[in-house]
């Protein structure tokens, strides 16, 4: 039977039992198959009419939605499966796609395990190798050695390649986000700068900023340079410097970090995307992730050594991930919204990139304000955009020429606000999701 007599044949049986269910989603199904993820959406939508709460039909549709890079929908449709108890394997294999693709490698690793824990039949070695997930029984947290369960003994290695930095940069090399500034500068610049007076209110010299917002929009560009404000040293952590796939090391590595920034101070400590090292113990079902977040807890605490002058600075395009214990005072007191730059802002930070490249009567302010949502590094993608039109044509024409307003405003029309699909996300958490009110800031921003 050809493709287009087949699914006409299906579409005759359902007007004749339209609440036919399972008839329904194989046709959904087999318009997947077929590449036809918009028809599908469709089916898989009516079949949610009839049946609100069937997991295949969400599932479903988040994948139909997935297929048509509708990653917003997808995602939400994804986030309350997951939370719901059962849990299919089917969702996290989906939100580890959908993480994959918007870059946040760690967390989909985390997701595809879910997986394939609850399910093996779901692995997919495609995903896996895209992931760098090989080897999954020994990545899993352990190995069986001779039927024993086998973890990294104490004389293993800890974490590798620790750089401790001596930042050259400052707040001045940081276009706009002039109130975040003015919080760190509160809660990071003044007690280093005026111990005395801090202490004299019984203040310890230390503490915590959690930064959050849009991918690109300069939170670890501000953490370094705060560290370059204050002529402190700078530990930036990634994750891979913390996870490690046996038991017990995870722990030992982030006491590590903490310790040698004890021994650098006054330090600022930076760990970026925190949230796949303090995700929600509630979601978790190993107890190795939950010892790990414990661990981090107690670092944080100084239960392990004393944290007066480590300065403790975070940043997650996912707040809604992370444990809310990390949100605790004396922890991460201070969780600050770091939104795109504003039309001043974007100009500023146009005038820095443009440093040390030939320009000619360059309107920033001009472009700062047709550049509505980009952030700081869509305009660095601007820029590179407008460069590499202009080598082209010093290439044709033999004779380089310095770039212009029209050359960037050019550059900025075929580019896209990375931000735009980040904000589809958070205005959902910040509208359903706001204990406490600790997304007001974000519906702020979106003026709701």
């Amino acid at each position: 039977m050809a493709e287009h007599d087949e699914i006409r044949s299906l579409r005759d049986a359902l007007s004749v039992t339209p609440d036919n269910l399972p008839l329904r989603l194989h046709l959904a199904e087999r318009l997947m198959q077929l590449g036809r993820a918009e028809e599908a959406a469709s089916e898989f939508r009516d079949a949610l009419s009839r049946a609100p709460n069937n997991p295949a039909c969400k599932i479903g549709l988040a994948r139909a939605f997935y297929e048509q890079e509708k990653n917003s929908e997808a995602l939400v449709i994804v986030e309350d499966l997951i939370r719901n108890a059962e849990r299919p394997a089917a969702a996290y294999l989906l939100h580890a796609r959908l993480l994959l693709r918007a870059g946040d490698v760690a967390r989909a690793v985390r997701e595809y395990k879910k997986a394939v824990d609850d399910d093996p039949g779901v692995a997919d070695e495609a995903l896996a190798e895209r992931l760098g997930v090989t080897g999954f029984e020994e990545a899993s947290g352990s190995e069986v050695v001779d039927g024993k369960l086998r973890q990294r003994g104490d004389d293993e290695e800890g974490p590798s390649n620790l750089a401790v930095e001596r930042p050259k940069i400052a707040f001045k090399d940081v276009g706009g986000m002039e109130d975040l500034k003015e919080e760190i500068r509160m809660k990071i610049i003044h007690p280093m700068t005026h111990p005395e007076v801090y202490k004299a209110y019984g203040k310890s010299i230390g503490g915590g900023i959690l930064m959050y917002g849009p991918p690109g929009c300069g939170k670890t560009h501000m953490a370094r340079a705060t560290a370059g404000e204050v002529k402190a040293r700078f530990l930036s952590i990634g994750i891979h410097d913390v996870l490690d796939m046996w038991i017990g090391q995870s722990e030992r590595n982030l006491h590590e970090i903490f310790e040698t920034a004890r021994r650098n101070k006054p330090c600022v400590l930076f760990f970026d995307e925190v949230d796949a090292l303090g995700a929600s113990r509630s979601d978790m079902r190993q107890a190795a992730g939950r010892h790990q977040i414990n661990q981090f807890l107690s670092e944080l605490d100084g239960d392990k050594g004393d944290n007066d002058g480590v300065l403790i600075l975070a940043a997650t395009n996912a707040p809604w991930h992370l444990d809310s214990a990390f949100r605790r005072p004396g922890r991460f007191d201070r969780i600050l919204f770091v939104p795109p730059p504003d039309a001043p802002a974007r100009a500023q930070i146009l005038r820095i990139l443009m440093q040390g490249k030939p320009a000619d009567g360059v309107d920033y302010d001009h472009i700062g304000k047709k550049t509505d949502a980009f952030s700081g590094a869509d305009l660095k993608g601007l820029v590179d955009v407008a460069v590499e039109g202009k080598l082209k044509e010093a290439m044709k024409a033999g004779v380089p020429k310095p770039l212009n307003t029209k050359d960037l405003l050019n550059a900025a029309k075929g580019l896209r606000q990375s931000t735009k699909e980040w904000f589809a996300t958070a205005r959902n958490y910040a509208l359903y999701s706001n204990q406490g009110g600790i997304y007001d800031d974000i519906l702020k921003y979106l003026k709701l």
